[in-house]
């Protein structure tokens, strides 16, 4: 240890960043580098039961409270909210990457003695600081963090402040009398006020009140983001390395990696082949938007708020709720013979129902509570109620959506049209005009004779008017058992025959079904023919994809037709064509970003067009 963090030659200080998995670490190093035989901690000894029953009990996680007020206490009513104020109570939670607790873990392994040096007080007050961010502590050494911190912390401004660092600076001098190497764990912004009241030498005699007894309670894992100091799931990956003996130097950083990893699995799991491609490229681009985010803020690591915005901005609401879902994943939940105790923002709920003000005994950085929006997966008893008020003779589409297949049935067209002439292209040596541009190819081809070519490409001959689309081909007839025939609702739709999934599989809202499709055919401009799947005209072929294309033909006006799918069509195909007097012209689907293929793929169906009023509230894109 520096010696800037030496009280005197027998006591030895550690400021840590309470809450922080960084710190946890470096105090396990530190009390495994160096021999102490005894330990003191900033909390009264009241919590020496609870605290070290808590600690036994770990990886699973623990909190301890004592009352500030009686257990039967009877609040008052309150002006402002004319109910009754719930009761107080202050808590020291049982967190695996809290410093102090990974050194009281440490220390009862070890069999190194442990002392509480804190006052009792009846009512405690909560001291927040604005830290740097811990991860620093990787870098720069322990005792140069803290004096950059001491600069900008305040003094100790009330009479429990200044109680609480006299009552501590006396204790280690009574302590110093019967240990010879002591260790003092104590907070970041407290350290340097303790050291100057134990030089000091200087202590008004202070009472210590009665104080009620403090009770352990297991955290329900459903809220221990409200406790812990770390994410759940990063928590969970230290406890796991700890337990295997892995390295856990840099797991607040490369824990957020493996996060993301499960993450992914998570959303894959979810959604199958509806959600969009998380690729490794994708994620480095998730990586290094998170990283200018934190820049901005001005830290080293991410916390949840920026991880959530990055993933919905880079891979949609879904990708962000599975991200959120994984990261108050906690894998350790057994059963203990302890109540069972629910956090939330400030408060919490006893077994027994009662609700609870909490005061923090090792608080942290303060937390700010932002607000990013995300729609929200409906739960598996609104999905059934939904399913079945739903009216099967009432359906239409969400526009959003006609809007964005309209738009790519138009840019294929485009890009089929733009093919068509290709083989009419015609190339000459260039004399005085470019044409339709140089062609570099036989440019290249004749580099040695100096001269340059352009290429002129004929007018294109005839028109488009139908566009088949084959998302997923050879289809399984078993995966798409919904295939219906739609008309248009006005002039810029197109009559709209397809093959999708079974339609009410999955409800995301009161009259909102989603589907996908596996295959599609568009007329444009739209007209009204005979639903495709009940047309004996069709009966000859074989597949559903052969079906559409066949209605394709035998449908369109133009002599071609447009086909967009992963293969060209085989000879089976194009003799299918030739049978009705068309031509297939295919465009390939790896031409497109798979990622927009894959939106355009999932479509919402909606029970009536009153749905259309509050649809954008429900429908999320993955």
């Amino acid at each position: 240890m520096h010696e800037i963090l030496r009280f005197s030659p027998r006591i030895s200080c550690l400021p840590v960043v309470h809450g922080s998995g960084d710190f946890a670490v470096e105090v396990r190093r530190v009390m495994l580098a160096e021999k102490f035989d005894c330990l003191a901690v900033p909390l009264p000894e009241s919590f020496r039961r609870s605290v070290e029953e808590g600690i036994l009990h770990l990886p699973n996680v623990t909190i301890a409270v004592q009352p500030e007020t009686a257990p039967d206490h009877n609040p008052e009513w309150t002006q402002e909210e004319r109910e009754p104020a719930p009761a107080i109570s202050s808590y020291v939670p049982i967190d695996p990457c809290q410093p102090v607790i990974a050194a009281l873990r440490l220390a009862m392994q070890e069999r190194i003695s442990r002392s509480y040096i804190d006052v009792e007080v009846e009512s405690f007050e909560e001291q927040f600081d604005v830290m740097p961010d811990p991860y620093a502590i990787k870098q720069v050494p322990i005792e140069k963090f803290a004096a950059a911190v001491m600069v900008r912390t305040s003094s100790p401004s009330t009479e429990q402040q200044i109680d609480r660092v006299q009552f501590m600076a006396k204790r280690l001098r009574e302590l110093e009398k019967n240990h010879d190497s002591i260790l003092f764990i104590c907070s970041i912004a407290q350290w340097h006020w303790i050291r100057d009241a134990y030089r000091t030498n200087s202590f008004d005699e202070m009472s210590e009140p009665q104080v009620y007894e403090t009770e352990l309670y297991r955290v329900d894992p459903k809220t221990l983001m409200f406790l812990l100091g770390e994410l759940p799931f990063i928590t969970g990956l230290y406890e796991q390395s700890r337990f295997n003996l892995d390295c856990d130097e840099n797991l607040s950083v490369d824990g957020v990696k493996e996060m993301l990893l499960v993450a992914r699995d998570h959303y894959r799991k979810e959604l199958k082949n509806r959600g969009r491609k998380i690729t490794p490229h994708l994620l480095a681009t998730y990586l290094r938007y998170v990283r200018n985010l934190c820049l901005v803020e001005k830290r080293m690591t991410p916390d949840l708020y920026t991880l959530i915005v990055a993933a919905k901005q880079l891979a949609g609401d879904q990708f962000a709720l599975s991200l959120a879902e994984v990261a108050r994943e906690y894998p350790f939940d057994e059963w203990l013979p302890l109540g069972d105790f629910q956090m939330s923002t400030g408060r919490g709920q006893l077994p027994d129902g009662n609700v609870i003000e909490l005061k923090n005994r090792l608080p942290g950085t303060p937390v700010e509570w932002r607000t990013c929006s995300l729609n929200r997966k409906p739960p598996e008893i609104d999905k059934q109620q939904w399913a079945m008020r739903w009216n099967p003779y009432s359906h239409c589409s969400w526009p959003p959506e006609d809007v964005a297949i309209e738009r790519f049935r138009t840019h294929v067209k485009d890009r089929a049209l733009s093919m068509l002439g290709n083989d009419l292209a015609k190339t000459e040596k260039f004399t005085t005009s470019l044409k339709d541009g140089l062609d570099v190819r036989e440019t290249l081809r004749n580099w040695h004779t100096g001269n340059l070519y352009v290429k002129e490409l004929p007018a294109s001959r005839g028109q488009l008017d139908c566009v088949i689309m084959l998302f997923d081909s050879p289809a399984d007839p078993r995966d798409y058992p919904w295939r219906i025939t739609w008309f248009a609702e006005h002039q810029d739709e197109s009559t709209l025959a397809f093959f999708a999934t079974q339609l009410g599989e999955e409800m995301v809202g009161p009259g909102i079904a989603m589907a996908t499709y596996g295959g599609a055919m568009f007329l444009f401009p739209p007209r009204p023919i005979m639903d495709i799947w009940e047309d004996p005209r069709l009966d000859f072929a074989d597949t559903i994809e052969e079906r559409m294309v066949a209605a394709g033909c035998l449908h369109s006006k133009e002599k071609h037709v447009a086909l967009l799918s992963q293969a060209p069509p085989g000879l089976g195909w194009r003799r299918l064509a030739k049978k009705f007097g068309k031509r297939l012209l295919h465009v390939p689907l790896a031409h497109f970003s798979q990622e927009t293929v894959q939106q355009l793929r999932m479509f919402h169906v909606l029970n009536g067009r009153q749905v259309r009023n509050y649809a954008e509230h429900f429908i999320r894109k993955a």
